[in-house]
């Protein structure tokens, strides 16, 4: 059984819920767009067993509050979010951070800087690359003489068509309120495959808040990156058959992550859906091995290691 909390962020409700022994490891789930915190429903539950389980709405999602102000949607706003629901839930407490999609993105604004460096055990992200790390791989693909290099990105701009549609005032939410919330659960069934064990009541409304996560950060972003290097040992969990965030994103991933490990699923972009139990084990595995200092030796097989090149180029930009 699931408790339910109510968070106050400087002034923005938060909603979260928890999931199994208060004593065990903690672990912190972040959602991404259009979903709420029960994305994470199936996964929390198989968790629940070896894990504490925290889960929670970000702003514009679920039952948390939706600031009507752009600025309010920023990194180091999102990034405090996060903090004031630890600080609520697990007060002092370390914990492992798991994250998809937005939310994978927004989290490695606490991943790479801020007080919870010090506190994030381990990060694994699904489908959500840092936005300043793809704002260099794009800038370095687009600027390069080879064809191929440059086909990557052009794949993935066309990939990621819905976020120039974001930058457009009113039509994104128009098209949530007068469709897209009603045939959100179609769209799923018949383009990604999956569906959800319950339906969102809110999901006409977390299409159409969300929308100001994209507005408030990708052009500014993607424009002006920063160096931004993660504290702790990161696992990439990448869908192979993902129809937004392409795998080629992650290549240069090893340059902003001193401890990287990587594994490739084939899945779609809402593996969270299609196979919750494949998603919680790797979860598990590898915050336990971590646990035990040990995740060098149990995940070698997957470990992705910087060049002399990437270590020259992060003591320069250091």
């Amino acid at each position: 059984m699931a408790q339910q909390f109510r968070i106050d962020a400087d002034g923005t409700g938060l909603h979260a819920r928890a999931w199994g022994d208060a004593r065990n490891p903690a672990l912190v789930l972040v959602h991404g767009y259009p979903d709420n915190h029960s994305v994470w429903r199936p996964v929390a539950e198989l968790l629940a067993a070896q894990f504490y389980v925290v889960a929670y709405d970000v702003r514009g999602a679920g039952a948390s509050d939706a600031p009507a102000a752009l600025r309010e949607y920023r990194m180091p706003r999102l990034a405090a979010d996060l903090a004031a629901v630890v600080d609520a839930l697990l007060p002092g407490r370390d914990f492992h951070l798991a994250a998809h999609d937005w939310g994978s993105i927004q989290s490695w604004e606490s991943v790479t800087t801020g007080p919870l460096t010090t506190r994030i055990l381990s990060y694994t992200s699904l489908s959500g690359p840092c936005l300043d790390h793809a704002g260099y791989w794009m800038r370095e693909r687009l600027g390069s003489l080879s064809l191929a290099r440059q086909g990557k990105a052009l794949r993935q701009l066309t990939s990621s068509w819905y976020v120039a549609m974001f930058q457009l005032p009113v039509l994104p939410e128009l098209i949530w309120r007068t469709a897209m919330g009603r045939l959100w659960p179609v769209f799923l069934r018949r383009v990604e495959g999956v569906a959800e064990a319950h339906p969102n009541p809110t999901q006409t409304q977390d299409g159409r808040y969300g929308v100001r996560l994209y507005r408030a950060n990708f052009r500014r972003k993607m424009l002006r990156p920063e160096p931004r290097y993660a504290r702790c040992p990161v696992q990439l969990l990448v869908p192979t058959r993902d129809n937004y965030v392409g795998a080629e994103l992650f290549e240069d991933m090893h340059r902003w992550v001193p401890e990287l490990y990587r594994r490739d699923i084939d899945a779609g972009h809402w593996v969270l859906l299609s196979d919750p139990a494949l998603v919680a084990e790797a979860i598990a595995a590898f915050a336990e091995a971590v646990e035990q200092g040990r995740q060098e030796e149990a995940f070698a097989g997957q470990r992705v290691v910087a060049t002399e090149a990437d270590n020259m180029a992060r003591a320069v930009a250091s």
